[in-house]
């Protein structure tokens, strides 16, 4: 039977069901003017004509006061860090780009110039392996309305404790802040930035770790892999970081030159390496085995990942080298990075200009390569000793 209209009470209106119970329901008009239904419950339940009247006034009154009458009873649209994650990657691509496959973004250059062929593919998708790797499995699902600073004060504490290095996690904090501010920015997100007020970790460079001439010897002495006494050599002879190595194609080798093309995702683009005599007759027997597109570590289209080399590589190192030091001695710990700094202190030791070191680094600042000036053995002290004679 259908819905009929209540004959005592205005608004409330029975529904005789077909199991011979009744509903009551009630109309009124909501903060917008608009007439609306309000299923009130069933007289099995205990709802009577009476019940559903009153309930309406009650309704009535709310909606005289601003308030939603039935707000307990609508679901709540809950906006997750993905959902924002996802708008910031999505507005980085450049749609006219052909060379890439998945995120790509034009550079600030390209933007300005209205220039399609420019692409900070490499940097984007560094950064979306980054978000994907540390910050969607921890907040990924978050409501980011009840995201505090506390929140993340306690994912900087859980990295830490991971023992990531302190540029590491300001690269996670930094890119999980920029995503907030892109869609507060640019979508007019109202909602506070919960990485406001989390302080850098401080990044102590005076200390650096680096191997002396016989850890080197001793190191490759040790291993008898060839794929981790490749990439050890790599390292140490260009000074690349551990995802640059990775990245090295048969194609970016030129042994006649003696040099190889390196990709550095930190400052997305590539620079110049040379190959010490070791590595360039490693190379020699071994790239004619590889395909153009192959990547030298591991022998695959796809590369090898950073853990899979770590766990290659961390035992040897910590056998080696980090016994007896705490997990969390940064600055005396030797780690697969301790490789980059080998490289530049030994350019320096053994008189290397300083900017050409700059340059062998990839260092974007000089502030960042002078902190291996001090290793020079020109220091000046020989020519103060011949001032004024």
């Amino acid at each position: 039977m259908s819905r009929i209209k209540s004959k005592k009470y205005n608004g409330v209106y029975l529904n005789h069901l077909a199991n011979k119970d009744v509903s009551y329901s009630i109309t009124y008009k909501n903060g917008y003017n608009k007439l609306t239904r309000f299923t009130v419950g069933k007289k099995s339940e205990g709802i009577t004509e009476v019940y559903a009247y009153n309930k309406r006034n009650e309704f009535i009154h709310k909606v005289r006061l601003g308030e939603d009458p039935i707000a307990h009873k609508k679901k709540k649209h809950i906006v997750t860090l993905g959902s924002l994650a996802k708008v910031y990657f999505d507005d980085r691509r450049c749609m006219t780009c052909e060379n890439c496959k998945t995120f790509h973004a034009l550079s600030e250059n390209a933007q300005k110039n209205n220039d399609s062929l420019v692409c900070t593919y490499r940097k984007v998708k560094h950064q979306y392996n980054k978000y994907m790797k540390h910050i969607e499995p921890k907040f990924g699902k978050a409501n980011i309305a009840t995201m505090r600073k506390d929140d993340v004060s306690k994912f900087r504490q859980s990295l830490l404790a991971q023992e990531k290095s302190s540029s590491t996690i300001n690269g996670i904090l930094q890119l999980l802040g920029t995503i907030f501010n892109h869609s507060i920015k640019q979508k007019e997100l109202n909602i506070l930035n919960p990485c406001i007020g989390i302080s850098k970790l401080s990044m102590n460079n005076d200390r650096e770790r680096y191997l002396s001439t016989s850890e080197v010897k001793e190191l490759l002495n040790h291993i008898s892999d060839f794929r981790e006494l490749l990439f050890v050599k790599l390292a140490l002879s260009t000074g690349g970081r551990l995802q640059t190595i990775l990245h090295i194609k048969k194609k970016d080798v030129n042994l006649s030159r003696g040099s190889v093309l390196l990709m550095d995702l930190k400052n997305d683009s590539t620079y110049t390496g040379f190959l010490h005599d070791d590595v360039k007759d490693m190379l020699e027997k071994y790239l004619p085995t590889l395909k153009g597109d192959e990547y030298v570590i591991g022998r695959k289209q796809t590369r090898l990942s950073d853990n899979a080399m770590a766990r290659t590589i961390r035992p040897t190192l910590n056998k080696l080298f980090n016994q007896g030091l705490a997990k969390d001695d940064r600055k005396n710990r030797v780690v697969i990075h301790t490789f980059r700094h080998t490289f530049a202190s030994h350019l320096a030791i053994n008189g290397t200009p300083i900017f050409t070191i700059q340059k062998l680094m990839n260092h974007r600042d000089i502030k960042m390569t002078m902190r291996y000036a001090k290793l020079a053995p020109d220091s000046g002290m020989d020519m103060v000793k011949e001032l004024y004679r």
